[in-house]
């Protein structure tokens, strides 16, 4: 048997558009307006002209590009334009608040930023314009190959309110083999990518799909209505969903008479998602096509399986695909079926999974285990169930938030003398972030909307609380901690 070729990123678009050529790569689908088609060879055009822009800047091999642009197609430009170089890719959301934005550029240490916010332009910030402004230079490739040491990195907030960024040690080579989201070197899939490309689920789904020659359907901004106009418009094969985007289009009137007989994988992942949108999206399409998918960023590992599977194990993520896994408790004893512990995993391959920039990156355990933090509980069969994602953490609309983050941002209000975070159980949201405050004057405490206006300057609009709550004081315990677990179980008590 021979071994699979592997070829750069760079190489490898630019091979597709020798072969493609005029044939649509990308569809744009912007939130106002029409859709736009982007043809292989304008794809590789423009990324070519991005590149002579970047490599004009200084960038080489090795370096770091942060790419903090809105889903749109210039974003695509951007990222293999840096791939095209050798540099690695940090998708940055845009609309960012500058506190938090400015944190963890700080620990990035890019050598360019491209970014579609206020300032971009100057500073020595890229902005939108200065993307179209590189139409006019040179469309053919750089002069050697190069392929990015780590292709992809990824920014997140840890438990303890601290920034990082996840660094995957795979490096910009393509393989032609099939990828977790299935969009494997078929020719012939079209995928819709829905999520933001600064999240996993966007770019660990678009950027492969066109690696592997597919044609993809970019939204701007995910909207229900428009996202089953698209399905059915471009009969989308595969796509990749959170639960909140499941429900709202599970919840669209007329949405059982619309076609979807397009959809051949569709991959949930995010979040725990209530039974009642899993039994409603198996009365939309065919058991076997929906697929559940638990894992990370990180890379540790992964946990899947399809509707077929949850039918007779309902509320199960899957069971272990490529990895081992272990529930372990706090004195990391291995726990029996059905006993609720931290999720340990193991990459059956041995390869390296991840390392953090911004805090250290914990050590394996027991021969490579490592953990996200997440709780849950194996049945008899091996199939994996998620008790909470992470003690602490608040999944609110598929995005993680972290409670110390938010608290961190509130606490610098100065009439806020104390404050604890918590996640509550909310019917659209699935957790909704509320916030226990404990005023500097009890008698005069802050209003919601100051204090909503005071988060929205420093956080990005998930971790913003939809809820406050006024207290003379928190039951801290005398070392200072407070069980949030409590606080949540003491307002969510009743019917």
């Amino acid at each position: 048997m021979t071994e699979p070729v592997s070829v750069s990123f760079g190489r490898r678009l630019s091979d597709l558009a020798a072969v493609r050529g005029a044939e649509t790569a990308v569809v744009f689908a912007p939130e106002h307006g029409a859709d736009q088609e982007i043809s292989w060879t304008e794809l590789e055009r423009r990324s070519n002209q991005m590149a002579r822009r970047l490599a004009d800047d200084g960038v080489v091999e090795g370096d770091l590009v942060v790419v903090g642009l809105r889903n749109v197609p210039q974003h695509l430009f951007c990222t293999f334009g840096a791939w095209k170089l050798g540099a690695a890719v940090l998708p940055l959301r845009a609309a960012l608040p500058e506190w938090e934005r400015e944190r963890l550029l700080r620990i990035a240490g890019a050598r360019i930023v491209i970014g579609d916010w206020e300032g971009a332009g100057s500073d020595g910030v890229l902005s939108l314009a200065d993307v179209d402004a590189t139409t006019g230079l040179s469309s053919e490739p750089p002069d050697e190959d190069h392929v990015p040491p780590h292709a992809r990195l990824l920014a997140t907030s840890g438990s303890t309110g601290v920034p990082k960024l996840i660094v995957s040690p795979a490096p910009g080579l393509y393989t032609e083999e099939p990828t977790l989201f299935g969009t494997e070197a078929s020719g012939r899939t079209i995928a819709m990518a829905s999520s933001p490309l600064y999240h996993a689920n966007g770019s660990a789904y678009c950027y492969p799909a066109i690696l592997n020659g597919n044609k993809v359907v970019l939204m701007e901004r995910f909207d229900a209505a428009r996202a089953v106009d698209l399905i059915e418009k471009y009969r989308v094969t595969t796509t990749v969903f959170v639960p909140t985007m499941l429900q709202r289009i599970a919840r669209l009137e007329g949405v059982g008479e619309r076609d979807l007989s397009s959809v051949e994988r569709l991959i949930y992942g995010g979040a725990t998602i209530a039974e009642w949108v899993v039994r409603a999206w198996l009365e939309l399409i065919p058991p076997e096509r929906f697929v559940f998918a638990y894992g990370g960023s990180e890379g540790i590992g992964y946990c899947g399986c399809t509707g077929v599977e949850w039918l007779t194990h309902p509320g199960t993520t899957g069971q272990p695909l490529g990895c081992e896994l272990i529930i372990l408790d706090e004195d990391r004893r291995k726990l029996g079926v059905g006993e609720i512990g931290e999720i340990w995993m193991k990459n059956a391959s041995g390869a390296e999974s991840y390392r953090y920039v911004g805090i250290d990156t914990p050590e394996p355990i027991l021969g490579g285990f490592r953990t996200f933090g997440d709780m849950g509980w194996l049945d008899q069969d091996g199939f994996l169930y998620i008790a909470d994602r992470r003690q602490d953490m608040i999944v609110t609309g598929g995005v993680n938030v972290f409670p110390a983050e938010v608290e961190a941002a509130l606490s610098e209000h100065p009439e806020v003398a104390d404050v604890v975070v918590i996640g509550l159980r909310d019917p659209e949201w699935g957790r909704r972030i509320h916030a226990v405050i404990q005023p500097a004057d009890p008698a005069s405490p802050p209003t919601e909307e100051a204090l909503r206006a005071h988060c929205k300057a420093r956080l990005s609009g998930p971790k913003v609380p939809k809820t406050f709550e006024f207290v003379d004081a928190l039951p801290r315990s005398a070392a200072g901690k407070v069980n949030r677990t409590r606080l949540a179980e003491e307002r969510e008590e009743g019917p």
